[in-house]
């Protein structure tokens, strides 16, 4: 699997970038190793580039293929679907299945609206906060990624630690320019993880905040787990002050469990955003929650839509998706092959003398080259040494393993035990090179 060349790849990517801003049509493309690729398919655990190389993937296209690529019955069920037509401007029988299987799996999906991604999902989520609670902000946390529009695109990035200034009140920097500069005033930001600093930040703030938005594990910054008892400090505060609780399970959802982290945590919000795994890649994310909250958009209060929402393809790539996964229930299997991963790249960090922290659920998993012993939010991911993190991803990337560029690791149903092996032994032999 050692990488021969990319040079394929370099011409294709420069004939790109004459029509395509960047070369690229998502700006974390831009940053494969060595630079944009261009991939020709993929089967189960494995991709192939333009290139003619192979890799054993872990990005999974940043989490979306929980079923690894090119799943028979997933494309089956599409193109069967398909051919009855692509989009009617109305409803269809496997909308109503699809709906009827989440309200079946997830804990607060009384009632749902289907779009096209996590970021419109968000904001009807929001849409929905403001309009039943007739206050304006909502509170969110520093590094949690909430999609790219602009109210939700300030806080996951900064110049430097201590730029982020105090705790109680942190310093807030756009993610990109451009942004509407009013979309500063709609939120209040605070370090995750700490439940007291919520108590006195939502107690100040109480007479302005719609909601409490969170991903119930940090995914994108270091796949960080919740603290004991803080998703329930989230709930409680949500009860007490007239909030809603929305939990962005666009990563978690479906990935750890059926009923996603809210049934994996116990925890039950007042509305849900599912995207990414629902659907193996096609365009469908599900806004859903209890129907005291999404009865103001089936009583046209709040108006949610959208011409392309639940089309054909993408309805019954997420119903076989499902279907798929409550049928060969692949969870433990799941966890289990993280653990050992986790536990390989542990052991091949402590016998090659590298100071390598490794930390998340498993399914999805995360390493950081820092002395930290565990980091609980942002802020202390802020510690790792990020060139170090790039020269390993490249190095591994050079041998055949894809990972994720900021240390995000997936583990779909389709990896075994062996491209777990594989994967250790390329840690290992890279880790003792560097």
């Amino acid at each position: 699997m050692k990488i021969k060349s990319y040079d394929k790849s370099a011409r294709l990517l420069e004939r790109a970038k004459q029509v395509l801003a960047g070369g690229v049509s998502s700006e974390f493309r831009k940053y494969n190793h060595p630079h944009a690729l261009f991939y020709t398919h993929g089967n189960g655990s494995r991709v192939y580039d333009a290139d003619g190389n192979e890799y054993l993937d872990f990005t999974l296209s940043q989490g979306p293929l929980i079923l690894g690529h090119s799943h028979p019955y997933v494309l089956n069920a599409i193109n069967e679907y398909s051919a009855q037509g692509q989009l009617f401007a109305g409803q269809h029988i496997r909308e109503i299945e699809l709906a009827e299987k989440i309200n079946q799996l997830v804990p607060a999906a009384q009632l749902m609206r289907f779009c096209l991604d996590g970021s419109e999902a968000i904001h009807t989520a929001f849409r929905v906060a403001r309009a039943k609670t007739g206050k304006q902000k909502f509170l969110r946390f520093e590094g949690h990624y909430h999609g790219w529009l602009d109210n939700v695109c300030w806080g996951i990035s900064t110049p430097s630690a201590e730029a982020l200034g105090s705790r109680e009140e942190p310093n807030v920097y756009p993610w990109s320019a451009g942004l509407a500069e009013n979309t500063r005033d709609e939120f209040i930001v605070i370090p995750w993880n700490d439940a007291e600093l919520l108590k006195q930040t939502v107690k100040k703030h109480q007479h302005e905040l719609a909601a409490i938005i969170t991903e119930p594990v940090m995914c994108n910054n270091g796949c960080i787990l919740p603290q004991d008892g803080f998703l329930q400090t989230i709930r409680a505060l949500c009860d007490e002050y007239n909030m809603a609780f929305i939990l962005d399970e666009v990563i978690t959802g479906f990935r750890l469990s059926l009923g996603g982290a809210q049934q994996f945590f116990n925890i039950q919000p007042d509305l849900c955003i599912f995207a990414k795994a629902i659907a193996s890649g096609y365009p469908i994310s599900v806004i859903a929650g209890t129907r005291d909250w999404m009865q103001l958009i089936e009583d046209a209060k709040v108006i949610h839509a959208g011409t392309m929402n639940s089309s054909n393809a993408t309805v019954a790539a997420a119903l076989a998706t499902i279907q798929v996964l409550e049928k060969e229930q692949p969870y433990d299997r799941m966890f289990k092959l993280g653990k050992k991963l986790m536990d390989g790249i542990r052991d091949a960090a402590a016998q090659t003398g590298h100071k390598l922290l490794v930390q998340g659920p498993g399914p999805m998993f995360n390493i950081s080259f820092t002395d930290a012993e565990k980091v609980t939010d942002y802020r202390g991911t802020l510690t790792a040494d990020k060139a170090k993190l790039g020269k390993f991803i490249a190095a591994m990337h050079n041998e055949g393993i894809r990972v994720i560029g900021r240390g995000l690791w997936y583990i779909s149903a389709a990896h075994t035990d062996a491209d777990i092996s594989l994967a250790i032994a390329k840690v290992h032999e890279v880790l003792k090179n560097m």
